[in-house]
This record gives C-alpha cells, structure tokens and sequence, in this order.
C-alpha cells in the first residue's frame, strides 16, 4: 500500500512513490495562460500546485510525469523557474523584507549565469533581473507563492500594510507584459484589488473560481475512489470490524458518505457543478486509521495550524456573532469577486477566502452569491475559533475533563448553564434568540471537548443538543422566551415536544437525561429554567 504524505514537494512525492492524485489535466488547462493567480486557504496544497508546474517546466515530463495525463501533450522547452515564497520573507521590517527579496534575486541569478547587482527594493531587483534577462535573450518562469502574506501580517497595522502594498503594486506593474517571462504564477489566500492584479488593464488572469481548474486543488469523491481504494478498504474493515476482503462497495459508498459530511463541500467553480475536500482532513484522517487501526473524524485542518493568521488578527479589533453564520449567507457579487483591501472587506468575503465558508451557488456576472460552511469540520472549527472570543480565551477544556456533565444532576447542568450564560457579554449580544443560545451551548461544548452533537435527528424529530457519553445521553430541547410570562408556556412546548418525539430513545441503549430548557432573555433575568425527566 503507497503511501501518504504531507509535502510541498512533487519530487519528493514522485520520488518516495507516495499516492499522487494526477492533476496535470488541470495543470495543463491552467498553463494555456501566460499569467494566472488562484487563491485557496491554508492547507490546501497551494505550494505542491505550484512545485508541480516549477517541476514540468525544469525538468520537463522525465522522469517525473511518467503515466500522467500530462505526459504525451507537454511539448514545451525547459526555463529556470524562479520561486518566490512571500512565507519566507520578512512580515515586520520593510527594510528586512527588501533584503529577502533581493536575496532570492540574487541567488537566482547566480544559480543561472545571470550577471545582477543587489537593490534595495522589490522593484529594482524585478527590473534589474528583466532587464538582465532581455540582454540574454533568455526567459524564465517566476512562481510567487503566498502573496499576501505580508499584508495579512499587517492588517491591524495600517501604515505598514500601505507600505507593503505600494512595493507589491510596484512589483506587478514591472513585471507586466515583459516578454523574458514564460509564465507567471501567483497563489494566496486573499484576492485584493488595491495591487492592480485583478483591476482592468491587468494581464493576470484570476482563475481562483474558474471551471476548468476548479478541481486543480483538492480531492473528488471520484479521485478518492480511485486513488485511496486501499485506505478506504482499510478504513471499512476497521470500523466494521472485517477482513479488508470482505469489505463491500455499500460500506466504501457509506464511508466516502461520512468523509464527505466531514471534509467535503468546497466549492471553486463559477459554475458550482464541482466540489472538493479538504486535502490536508483526508490525507491526515487516512494516515491516523492507518497507524491508530480504527477510524475517528477528527478536525485536522484546524488543529494543524489553528486560525488562519489573518483572521486571528482580524478578530483583534472585530467581533463575529455565532449566528452571524449559522444560514447560508447572500453577498454581492461585486463584494465577492472585487474586494479592495484587506482593511475594508466585508467579513463575510474575509471567512470566504480564509476557508470557512464556500461558495453555494453560481458566480454570476451580477446579483448575489451564496455563501455557506462547507461541512461538518469547519462547522466545529468556527465553534471552536469563535467560542475562544466569547469565553475571552479561557481555556475550556482546562476547567472541564471527559466526564464533565456525564454524572451531574439536572439541577447541577443547569446551574452550570446558567454561570456559563452570565460570562457573555450583553453589549455583544443584546438580542438573542434560540439559535443563538444554541450556538452559545454548542461552542462551550465544543471549546471544553464534550462529545456534543446538534441537531440530531431520529425517526419522530430532531433533538437540539445531544451529548453522548459512555454510559449516559444527555438530550437537550431548547426554547426561547422574551418574558417571564412567557416561561411557562415555552417550557411546556419544550416538554411536550421532549416526550412525544421521544428524543433520545435510541441504540446503543443507556441511561439518557432529558432536559427542556427554557431561557429568559428578559435583560433583568437571563437565565434557564428547566424541566428534566431520567429514563
């Protein structure tokens, strides 16, 4: 069995004989274009993307592109590729960051008989290597990869942002229509307007939501199918408790079901016919079955690197509301495809490009765009990045442990609901609702990892909360009340519901805890009152 690795390198991929999801299709669509940018989140493959195309322009297609699409349709010669990785270069001192640049200039043109003299911008060392390259008569590809990092960087320092984003425009209108470039690629997380890449007069082509490359990052189900048959097999034997041929195309189909619950539902096509998983959660979640020997969803994509850096400095200065995402949200289009800067853009296009939302409908020439949560990870993950604002970073799993809440009276939950609610902030949530209370318990749950579930649904309804301990289910049914008077009659909702739905009452059987709960959102009250029956 081949197997998996987490590289940035095709080389390395190719040589160690690890599992390679051929791309080149989509490679080669991508090259038809002379100057292209894409952008995709963090963990997704960005850097193998572009390591992939530097490898067939160095190395042409031996001995690496052996049996690949690509490999019969490559004709083109071979340029010395110039990588320049932003991650790589100074984010904090302007001066430093010149010097990096230059730096890999420098070592370029050395590694290739270019003659070159050191500047001290971005901008100069551009023009003096063109330049250089002209006299030769000799072209190269240049690869930019995370192109925004320094401006992600400096999102919270305005002045510093400006004076990155100056040297970066000055870079891009040097390199524009310069005929010792063969090919320009540029990958990050963010598209922003105010660097002239995108904006009318532009040669760059932004193919970040184009259809015929929209599956050039990220794995199909098909491609899962096909690729990872034996881990998948493995997968099924393990959670089955079967030899690995016994295993059926029912139980592969049921698998690839939950995977795709878990880690799929991306979507990069304008169109919105293809969508994608998340390359670093499948990767990561066949390895752990295969070195573990049973299956676990775990939340791989957060957990690898916690929260994008742009949006931990974002939430410095802003706030986002739990139920700000909890439907699908509509966003200009314009908005969508033509942000300006990363200091004034709509949040909801800033969750977008950071990975945890996803496009939910065509990209239209006008009108609006739907944006949703691609799946169940990112669901959690938001819970868990959100529930770190709301609780003011309190460590949540330091004051709970595995059994918290499993051995507790009803009268002992809900007090500890009822401390829980007086933490969060009014000015924040000075209108609230059922599903923000909802969100509000889901994201304690989720940030002191309890085994909650929401919105769970069993033959007779869909229970609000469940937590599912060894030996104990809890199910909660909630309700919200504007006014005392209101209480009761909410409550009774709550119970009457709880009982006839038979909430809970499922396998594998054990001592489950119902619990109705109402809370008064009433500004002198704010707090649960509660029902609770043991079974």
């Amino acid at each position: 069995m081949r197997g998996i690795a987490q590289t940035q390198s095709f080389r390395d991929l190719i040589d160690s004989n690890y599992i390679y999801i051929d791309k080149t299709e989509q490679i080669f669509n991508l090259l038809q274009d002379r100057r292209v940018f894409i952008s995709r989140p963090r963990r997704f493959g960005k850097s193998l993307m572009l390591d992939t195309i530097g490898t067939l322009f160095e190395e042409g297609v031996e001995p690496y592109f052996r049996n690949t699409w690509i490999h019969d349709r490559w004709t083109d010669d071979k340029y010395p590729v110039l990588v320049l990785n932003f991650l790589g270069f100074s984010c904090t001192d302007y001066k430093t960051f010149c010097a990096d640049f230059d730096d890999s200039i420098s070592e370029f043109a050395s590694l290739n008989g270019i003659e070159y003299d050191s500047q001290e911008r971005p901008l100069r060392s551009m023009k003096s290597l063109l330049r250089a390259l002209r006299l030769k008569r000799k072209k190269i590809v240049i690869l930019m990869d995370e192109y925004d990092a320094q401006l992600a960087a400096n999102i919270n320092n305005p002045e510093l942002y400006e004076t990155f984003r100056t040297a970066m425009r000055e870079l891009y209108g040097v390199m524009k229509g310069d005929p010792s470039i063969r090919f320009l690629g540029i990958t990050g997380v963010t598209r922003l307007k105010d660097l002239s890449i995108f904006s009318v007069g532009s040669d760059i082509k932004d193919m970040s939501y184009y259809a015929p490359v929209s599956t050039i990052i990220g794995f199909t189900k098909e491609e899962l199918r096909k690729y990872y048959i034996d881990y998948i097999n493995l997968a099924v034997s393990f959670s089955n408790g079967i030899s690995v041929e016994q295993v059926t195309e029912t139980q592969r189909d049921e698998l690839l079901d939950k995977l795709s619950e878990e880690y799929d539902g991306y979507c990069f096509d304008d169109e919105y016919v293809n969508k994608v998983y998340s390359t670093w959660s499948v990767n990561s979640f066949f390895r752990d079955v295969a070195s573990r020997k049973k299956v676990k969803f775990d939340d791989y994509w957060y957990e690898s690197g916690g929260v994008p850096s742009i949006l931990a400095r974002y939430l410095e200065t802003h706030i986002i509301r739990l139920n700000d995402y909890a439907e699908d949200i509509y966003i200009d289009n314009d908005y969508f495809q033509n942000p300006t800067s990363l200091l004034n853009m709509k949040q909801e296009v800033l969750m977008c490009q950071t990975g945890y939302l996803t496009t939910r409908s065509p990209v239209p020439d006008g009108g609006a765009v739907r944006l949703g949560m691609p799946n169940n990870e990112v669901r959690r993950s938001l819970t868990k990045l959100l529930s770190k604002k709301l609780f003011h970073n309190v460590n949540l799993s330091k004051i709970t442990n595995e059994r918290f809440f499993s051995e507790e009276s009803a009268e002992e939950i809900v007090n500890k609901l009822n401390s829980l609610m007086n933490t969060i902030s009014y000015e924040d949530y000075k209108k609230l609702t059922e599903k923000t209370i909802q969100g509000i318990l889901q994201a304690f749950m989720i940030g002191a990892d309890q085994p909650v579930l929401t919105e769970v649904q069993s033959a007779e309804g869909r229970a609000d909360l469940v937590l599912e301990y060894e030996h104990r289910r809890i199910v909660i049914e909630l309700k919200y009340a504007e006014t005392e008077a209101d209480c009761e009659k909410k409550l009774q909702e709550a119970i009457e519901q709880i009982k006839r739905r038979r909430y809970g009452d499922t396998l594998p059987a054990k001592s489950v805890l119902k619990l109705a709960l109402v809370f008064n959102g009433d500004s002198k009250v704010r707090k649960f009152t509660h029902y609770s029956e043991v079974k």
